[in-house]
């Protein structure tokens, strides 16, 4: 689908969402452009249930989100193809080899890039890690395996929780030049999430928590 580049990317509208008695958010509501902005909060603010509620891992309690007029609640599936998003805490794809973990993602992306996905793999130095299963890899380089994701599913949407953590100096270089390119990018947001606004990068939105 090729978007109108003055259509926001994501449309957010009255989203609530509460653990038991404790009210995250009541109606939420916001639009979301191209380029990369930021959803900032101390600990406990919400900041990764924000996201998985935007990735449709969660369901709300009111609210409709909706990607380039493709309703969650309408059509799950088609929505879902359209944000990348993984906890970066998970163990699901503990036993695969994180070159498999990667090249399944071709399956779930219809815009997955196997070429940028080599570059992103040269960058970040995850050759030697590739036939290494996931739960035998550092944190960081666990990091540096979903960032590669993000950046190579290709989706309108990509949602990264926390991106400096954890990286090395080459990496965090790699990351911020990735950021770069990605503010300037007419059609496709990205949505961080983190305590504070990274430095020199220029931000399409913030949201503070």
């Amino acid at each position: 689908m090729n978007a109108d580049p003055e259509e926001p990317v994501l449309q957010v509208k009255g989203l609530q969402f509460a653990w038991g008695d404790r009210v995250l958010f009541n109606g939420l509501s916001f639009d979301l452009p191209p380029g990369v902005s930021l959803v900032r909060g101390g600990d406990g603010t919400g900041k990764s249930t924000l996201l998985s509620l935007l990735a449709g891992a969660q369901t709300p309690g009111a609210g409709t989100l909706a990607i380039h007029g493709i309703r969650l609640d309408q059509q799950h599936d088609a929505y879902r193809h359209q944000v990348f998003w993984i906890d970066p805490q998970t163990e699901a794809h503990d036993a695969l080899a994180a070159g498999g973990y990667l090249d399944s993602l071709s399956r779930h992306y219809p815009r997955f890039s196997a070429d940028t996905m080599a570059e992103l793999v040269d960058g970040f130095a995850l050759g030697p890690h590739l036939a290494k299963p996931m739960y035998m890899l550092s944190t960081g380089s666990r990091r540096k395996v979903w960032l590669t994701a993000a950046f190579a599913a290709g989706t309108p949407l990509t949602l990264i929780d926390q991106p400096f953590a954890a990286l090395d100096g080459p990496s965090l270089r790699f990351l911020r030049e990735l950021l770069q390119d990605a503010a300037d990018h007419p059609s496709r947001a990205w949505l961080l999430a983190d305590h504070e606004a990274p430095d020199g990068l220029a931000l399409a939105r913030v949201i503070d928590l």
